[in-house]
């Protein structure tokens, strides 16, 4: 955390402050930013409040006083509800505006993570609060040089291992074996475990009808076997080990047989173009020297999927942030589930990932996007033509 990019942002932006609250440890958010161990769980309230001007400060309990103590600035602590509240005058005194991680009719669920009676709190002094979600991306989603490496890494073994999958399973099926899809998750489990990744679910492997269902998992006798015959999809997200990990996440689609069916070879074809002219676009308008919008690159996969007759069958949206989480706290590519109007900003990683689900079958095609400076980056491996199994 650098106190003096914060206060040189918050300037810019014409906010007095960034108040960082916490109880119960609701907000991961908070403690990445500031750097610090979101470990023991805070069973009383903190706040701490870096201003546009002048020394960071807080405001602790006295039984866990210490919670604060390796950021910069002057602690004042409380124990009763009375002192709360005189203290919490005195710690915003003189602010008129701060941000919060808030966000105004949940707009961006994943940033609304102080509780609605705490931002009536602070509105209650007089404070006006706004949403933190541009600051979060600034100082959360953006990359350094550490993370990129890790995630080009986690990639390379993730691709590797989604080859070996494939070939696997076909030399099951072509031995007459069982394939289940719960067995093919443990098998990509097992080989992320013998090459250093680590994932907080999944993956998802999904097999002829349920591949319509876009967050499919298999579980133990609740699962399909796999068929010649059979569309399949595999979404596969992990990362290495150690603290500038971050994600990988992509999706690859095959088809169990020489030739895939006419219906599913135009689909699969739809939703890869779909891919493309999102990748297409962004790199036109960064290039170009332009913002761009979550919501805007969303439209872009959207409006193609619809001009194909498949636009009621596209049911997420087109991407999501991945950092250290692999939802991460960056700007989505949405128009869809929210209208996300957050920049999409360089030094940051997103899913381009379009998908068409009708009732027979589904198909998705999920890569990395990178931005750079004036350009973007597809991080991975990418899936042009279907696997045939």
């Amino acid at each position: 955390m650098s106190i003096e990019e914060i206060q040189r942002e918050l300037r810019e932006r014409g906010l007095a402050g960034w108040l960082f609250v916490d109880h119960h440890n609701r907000d991961p958010v908070a403690y990445r930013v500031l750097g610090l161990a979101l470990g023991r769980e805070a069973t009383r309230r903190w706040y701490y409040l870096i201003p546009a001007e002048g020394e960071p400060r807080g405001l602790v309990h006295h039984i866990e006083s210490e919670v604060l103590d390796r950021l910069p600035g002057v602690k004042r602590r409380y124990a009763s509800w009375q002192e709360l509240e005189r203290e919490l005058v005195r710690l915003l005194g003189g602010v008129q505006r701060v941000a919060m991680q808030y966000s105004p009719n949940c707009a961006i669920p994943q940033l609304s993570l102080v509780d609605a009676g705490t931002v009536e709190q602070i509105r209650a002094l007089g404070v006006e609060v706004v949403s933190a979600a541009d600051l979060v991306q600034m100082f959360e989603a953006r990359w350094t040089p550490e993370n990129l490496a890790a995630h080009l890494e986690a990639g390379r073994r993730v691709d590797a291992i989604i080859a070996e999958t494939f070939r696997w399973i076909g030399e099951e099926l072509g031995a007459s074996r069982t394939v289940r899809e719960f067995g093919v998750k443990q098998h990509i489990l097992e080989r992320f475990s013998g090459n250093g990744l680590t994932t907080n679910h999944g993956p998802i492997v999904a097999s002829g009808r349920n591949t319509s269902n876009p967050h499919y998992q298999p579980r133990p006798g609740q699962d399909r076997e796999i068929r010649v015959g059979d569309v399949l999809l595999l979404d596969v997200w992990a990362k290495l080990e150690g603290p500038a990990a971050v994600y990988y996440d992509v999706t690859w689609m095959a088809y169990c047989g020489p030739q895939p069916p006419e219906a599913v070879q135009r689909v699969f074809e739809v939703v890869r173009e779909a891919r493309e002219r999102v990748i297409g676009f962004l790199r036109a308008r960064l290039s170009a020297g332009e913002q761009v919008r979550g919501f805007e690159a969303d439209d872009v996969a959207r409006r193609y999927i619809s001009e194909c007759g498949y636009g009621p069958y596209f049911t997420h949206r087109t991407g999501h942030s991945i950092g250290r989480d692999v939802h991460g706290a960056g700007a989505n590519l949405d128009n869809f589930e929210t209208h996300d109007e957050r920049r999409l900003i360089p030094w940051t990683c997103f899913s381009v990932e379009p998908g068409v689900y009708l009732e027979e079958f589904g198909a998705r095609s999920e890569v990395n996007v990178f931005l750079e400076d004036r350009d973007v980056r597809v991080t991975g491996t990418v899936q042009d033509a279907l696997v045939t199994i």
